[in-house]
């Protein structure tokens, strides 16, 4: 159902080959399962909460999405979204993150929780990304407007295939907050290069191993 009448902010659509897409929903568990998709294994929509994604085996893929958030001014807040003990085979990502900028939501984001997750040649274990614009068809000319509250990333571990293996680009009109990140263990298997992280808006708390450090250099938006 298309709700472009809410806003003159209109997102790219185009067709989806989600394993599983959620929206507007509460209490799901999503256990004990191989999903090979062309697109997104799991994607979360708005309006969603308490979503627990356990011992899932991602790939092929694009990985487990939280979004694309903020397209349009009606949607609501997400929480309570839980992804554990699950394994990226070969994905574009492991676990995402993907709100608009310039776009005219204004939801809160809160209690994400990726844990114990194995990477295995993933082009991108980790992003948050508040500034996801596919194919340039939209404007940056403002940051996003979605709030990212109470993260936490701990015992990532595995192999990369890109060297920038961790970015947590959040919204430099309301930055990240309350983002706990804690024995990260990746390898970088190409010659592009050190492996990185890349990070802004963001301040996070560190516990256990960083390899690589993350956030060790972190930018602020003007």
């Amino acid at each position: 159902m298309s709700r472009s009448s809410d806003s003159q902010f209109q997102p790219l659509e185009i067709a989806q080959t989600d394993g599983i897409h959620l929206g507007r929903d509460t209490m799901i568990h999503i256990t004990d399962s191989v999903i090979k998709t062309g697109d997104d294994c799991v994607s979360i929509g708005d309006e969603t909460k308490e979503v627990h994604i356990h011992n899932v085996t991602c790939g092929p893929g694009h990985g487990i999405s939280v979004g694309s958030l903020g397209g349009y001014a009606s949607e609501k807040d997400v929480q309570g979204i839980y992804v554990t003990n699950c394994t990226f085979i070969g994905t574009q990502n492991g676990v995402r993150v993907k709100t608009w900028p310039s776009a005219p939501a204004q939801l809160t984001v809160s209690d994400l929780h990726f844990e114990d997750l194995i990477m295995d040649n993933v082009s991108s274990p980790v992003i948050i990304d508040q500034e996801y614009c596919p194919h340039n068809l939209c404007k940056k000319d403002r940051p996003s407007s979605i709030k990212i509250t109470n993260v936490s990333i701990k015992n990532v571990r595995g192999t990369t295939n890109s060297a920038e293996a961790v970015t947590l680009i959040c919204s430099g009109l309301k930055p990240c907050e309350n983002v706990e990140v804690g024995d990260i263990d990746l390898t970088y298997n190409g010659n592009q290069g050190p492996i990185t992280t890349r990070c802004s808006n963001v301040k996070p708390k560190f516990v256990g191993k960083q390899n690589p450090p993350v956030c060790a250099t972190t930018a602020k938006s003007a």
